[in-house]
């Protein structure tokens, strides 16, 4: 007994290999999908069966050979990956197909292999934050994330003039295909099991691997800023990552925040700010870098946290006297965030030392950086202010 696994392509029999049409008639059954086996059902015993475990279990009970149908390529988000293992032993050929992202590419005439792939089908993934981190993101939709979905979430984060092309129903006769901005496709309505395909002109992007931008790189004015050497040891604190959600309380210009934004292209960085001289260079070093990403938040901490989501990461540059109220919040909404403060009088140092004592792998550093600057042909050093960096998070972390 022989047993295949058949990609399919998107289901329309014109999109089969001739390997695949000749597997599928020498099969007395067939397996699969529902719409997968609608049009072989003359001369053949069809078994509709989508769980791989349901697929394997009947296999065990048939004597000829088997065709088991699988939508797209075997080897691209296909329930082949669970049959090869279920099936061990057993005489099985793989024979691939077209897949959706290889077909609908074809149809735009355009590339795939520069593109980055995800699937949010059937499941909730941050498919918005792969497009604004990616030059191009092909998107499997569907389930608890729909392609309308991903465009209004686009234009939440100010990409509404993305390109994106929408297919539905491909390879069959009222296939549609729609391209346009993100913000004309959220308007729209599609079907559930819909393929995306967004372009993205300026991708969230760090100029490097580690940071570290040169305090030049911001505008200033007369607000505080945190600088570069304090800045990039304690963005090394938070121990970050692509998809994390990140709060800068007490932002000031920005330099923590937009650190954290190229660091987490995949996620989502508020910086608080009550300061409006200070909320105006957020916005201005945000176009400046390109950081969709970063969300700039007028107002004071806590109040101005409480309708946030929860982060993965926080840094307190600032709180005004209302840190315990604020990492109370911090913990009440994620109890195992990672916090990172920096303090520079001995009344936030104090404050700081108590309450992150009682945290997970505290750790307590002061830094002392002193840089040279020019005095005609020679070159003093400039001691700047000691700064103490204090880090740890709540119970149950998990980095």
């Amino acid at each position: 007994m022989k047993i295949y696994l058949i990609g399919v392509g998107m289901g329309n029999p014109d999109t089969l290999t001739l390997a695949a049409r000749r597997a599928i008639d020498e099969s007395p059954v067939l397996i699969g999908a529902p719409r997968l086996l609608e049009p072989w059902r003359e001369g053949h015993a069809c078994v509709p069966l989508i769980a791989a475990d349901d697929i394997a279990r009947r296999i065990e009970e048939e004597r000829e050979d088997v065709a088991v149908l699988l939508s797209g390529d075997t080897g691209f988000y296909s329930g082949a990956k669970k049959l090869w293992k279920l099936l061990e032993g057993r005489q099985v050929e793989t024979i691939p197909g077209i897949s959706s992202l290889s077909y609908f590419c074809a149809r735009l005439h355009t590339s795939w292999q520069d593109a980055r792939i995800v699937s949010a089908h059937g499941r909730s993934h941050n498919a918005a934050g792969e497009i604004q981190k990616n030059a191009k993101t092909f998107a499997l939709t569907g389930g608890a994330t729909k392609a309308e979905d991903i465009c209004r979430e686009l234009v939440r984060r100010g990409l509404g003039k993305v390109r994106v092309s929408v297919g539905e129903r491909l390879s069959y006769p009222d296939e549609r295909i729609v391209t346009g901005t993100a913000a004309e496709l959220a308007e729209e309505t599609f079907a559930d099991l819909a393929v995306l395909l967004a372009e993205n002109p300026r991708p969230v992007e760090r100029p490097w691997n580690s940071p570290g931008l040169p305090d030049g790189a911001f505008q200033r004015g007369a607000v505080p800023m945190t600088k570069e050497e304090v800045r990039a040891i304690s963005v090394c604190k938070l121990r970050l990552q692509p998809h994390h959600i990140v709060w800068d309380v007490g932002a000031g210009t920005g330099s923590v925040s937009l650190e954290c934004a190229l660091a987490c292209p995949a996620g989502q960085v508020y910086a608080i700010e009550k300061n409006p001289e200070a909320v105006a260079l957020l916005e201005e070093n945000k176009v400046r870098l390109g950081a969709a990403n970063l969300v700039v938040v007028p107002g004071t901490a806590p109040e101005a946290l409480s309708h946030l989501p929860a982060p993965d990461r926080v840094f307190l540059g600032g709180t005004s006297g209302g840190m315990d109220e604020i990492l109370d919040l911090v913990f009440e909404k994620n109890p195992a965030a990672r916090v990172v403060c920096t303090a520079v009088t001995l009344e936030t140092v104090g404050e700081a030392a108590r309450r992150f004592a009682a945290l997970a792998e505290a750790d307590m550093v002061q830094l002392a950086a002193t840089r040279t600057r020019r005095a005609g042909r020679y070159h003093l050093m400039d001691a700047q202010n000691p700064v103490w960096i204090f880090s740890g998070e709540g119970k149950g972390h998990d980095a």
